[in-house]
């Protein structure tokens, strides 16, 4: 019995140990390239369709969307202005598989009908002629694409100053694009466009947008002014607006660091965002999981080139330029594409790299078909990266 006894104990004493044991470092492994989509001259993103790559881009003064198969296939290739100098700068699908791209285009080929001047928020201030790209591109330009059919509409509106559309976000209730000067400019899927909501000057950018459930939306980016009575505390701060469906500012929050310029580049529908902070010559990269009120869950900063993207409440994908100490293999002597993933907690879960060649990340997307899409470059061409 007393034999028994001092098993059980000593069996006991061996598993403490073990339980209470710091988990493992993730390894980082090593990303699946999945094929390369043309030149990074001409491209400006790409969204999916089934297992259909849906590129879209820009070339000599005309913007253009192609299809291309998985190995790189080219399936059709579509100009989307034919009448005019353009460019298109954002996609999303909707839930039907119809693809909408914004950008802008010029209606200087013949004469426009008279639009109602943008509603400011900020009314004691103007917004002049932003040096973004050819002042002629100044009609905001959206158009909507049948990926089966090859069907394709385009919708135009005359803005007072050119606009450089970042994002676009879709859902049952229509379309949201935000961009330069502060712009939110928002269509039913009718394609009708309402008047422009300018939040600001030129001073505030907006690079991201999420649609709310409620007819409200979360928009992200960077600002030098104060707004709605919050001022400016770094350099550039990032900044997290919540707009109401009317138009009206609910709430801002002001991401600031000491003589620091700061942006907010990604937000996803959880509101997990990637952004950077610039402080002289120091480059990291911000990623921060935020509750529905903005309040920060989990926060990590990262050396870096700065471009962050995120995607889901999971992933973070940017260029690292450091070790990090969560990771057990991680200490790259140049910079080097490196995506992240998180558990509810923050908590680093897996890395994944991808080959040093690759000098740049230009986005993370996620698709039905084929999971998750890391979009890198190097000097000449944009190749796609997925989970192995």
């Amino acid at each position: 019995m007393r034999r028994l006894l001092s098993l059980v104990v000593i069996s006991s004493l061996m598993f403490i140990p073990l339980a209470n044991a710091a988990p493992k470092k993730p390894v980082v492994k090593s990303l699946k390239l999945l094929t390369t989509v043309g030149s990074t001259d001409e491209f400006a993103g790409l969204v999916t369709s089934g297992k259909t790559i849906i590129v879209y881009g820009n070339k000599d003064e005309k913007s253009f969307v192609k299809a291309l198969d998985l190995a790189g296939k080219e399936l059709w290739n579509i100009e989307l202005d034919n009448a005019s100098p353009s460019v298109a700068t954002a996609a999303t699908v909707d839930s039907s598989g119809v693809i909408w791209l914004a950008g802008s285009t010029s209606l200087a080929r013949a004469t426009p009908t008279p639009f109602p001047s943008e509603t400011a928020l900020n009314p004691d201030e103007t917004i002049p002629v932003a040096d973004i790209f050819s002042a002629d591109l100044d009609a905001f330009s959206l158009w909507s694409l049948n990926p089966t059919t090859q069907a394709l509409v385009q919708y135009t509106l005359q803005l007072s100053s050119p606009v450089l559309i970042n994002a676009i976000a879709v859902d049952k209730k229509g379309i949201t694009a935000v961009g330069s000067s502060g712009a939110i400019i928002s269509a039913d899927l009718a394609g009708a466009i309402a008047k422009p909501i300018a939040v600001g000057t030129e001073l505030t950018v907006f690079e991201s947008v999420v649609k709310n459930a409620d007819g409200s939306m979360t928009v992200v980016g960077s600002s030098s002014e104060t707004l709605r009575g919050k001022k400016l505390a770094g350099k550039v701060d990032g900044v997290i607006i919540k707009v109401s469906k009317a138009g009206k500012l609910l709430t801002v929050v002001r991401s600031s660091a000491p003589k620091a310029s700061r942006n907010w580049l990604s937000a996803t529908n959880s509101l997990l965002l990637g952004g950077e902070v610039v402080t002289g010559i120091k480059v990291e990269s911000a990623i921060t999981k935020f509750s529905s009120r903005f309040v920060p869950s989990w926060t990590y900063r990262f050396a870096s080139s700065g471009k962050t993207f995120t995607s889901s409440s999971t992933y973070a994908f940017f260029q690292s330029k450091g070790a990090i100490k969560q990771l057990a293999n991680w200490a790259p002597k140049s910079a080097q594409g490196l995506l992240l993933s998180f558990d509810a907690k923050g908590v680093i879960t897996a890395g994944y790299s991808v080959p040093t060649e690759q000098k740049e990340v230009l986005g993370l997307y996620v698709s039905k078909d084929l999971g998750l899409i890391c979009m890198t470059s190097n000097t000449e061409t944009v190749s796609i990266f997925t989970l192995n």
